[in-house]
């Protein structure tokens, strides 16, 4: 079994939908002793965004109608998080960052890879307030999971990765992805939002069942 995921580094419900479908993948996997397969894809919130970003809260405001709806969806994806073990700060958080040079980093990375680098850029982001626009940020990100940061660096440089972010992104506006995350399983059956595991693996079984 194979999952495709779109999925932004900002978007604060792809965190929680990836933290669901790993503990659905995990419960699966012990249930059957199957493996399941995951690709990450790039998906951009705002494509519009300058490559420096801009500041969090008055783009923020703007998008969800003022500072006061914004701490009201901002308390309910920090509980949201909790409620299945992601943190989330949002005081910390300054930017909204483009996320291309992010998207890129992972698409010059070996599929065992990807799930790591962006959990940590997630983290960086969500956690630690840290600017994931930013070259330097997310090379250092790179060399604290142990990864070739120069190499990535020197590829970035060469234009490499941008094909494959654009070829997703291509492919997420020709399959009508209109939000993120985006689960496609087996080719089968898509699940679109941060579904709880249990329905995760349901899918799991149906998809199992019918061969």
């Amino acid at each position: 079994m194979k999952i495709d995921v779109y999925s932004d580094m900002v978007c604060p419900w792809c965190r929680i939908g990836k933290k669901n479908m790993n503990d659905a993948i995990e419960t699966w996997t012990e249930q059957t002793g199957q493996p399941i397969e995951v690709s990450y894809h790039a998906y951009q919130l705002d494509p519009s965004l300058p490559a420096e970003g801009l500041p969090f809260g008055s783009v923020m405001e703007k998008k969800m109608g003022g500072a006061e709806r914004l701490r009201s969806m901002q308390q309910r994806i920090t509980e949201a998080g909790a409620n299945v073990g992601v943190t989330f700060r949002f005081e910390k958080v300054e930017r909204m960052p483009n996320t291309v040079l992010a998207h890129r980093i992972t698409a010059l990375l070996p599929q065992e890879d990807e799930a790591t680098w962006i959990e940590a850029v997630m983290k960086a982001y969500f956690e630690d307030g840290r600017d994931i626009a930013r070259l330097d940020v997310l090379l250092d990100i790179a060399s604290e999971l142990g990864l070739d940061a120069e190499e990535a660096r020197r590829l970035l440089d060469n234009g490499e990765g941008l094909e494959d972010v654009e070829k997703d992104m291509a492919t997420a506006q020709a399959i009508g992805i209109s939000g993120v995350p985006f689960f496609i399983i087996d080719n089968k059956y898509a699940l679109s939002g941060a579904y709880p595991s249990a329905q995760f693996l349901e899918a799991f079984k149906k998809i199992a069942q019918t061969g």
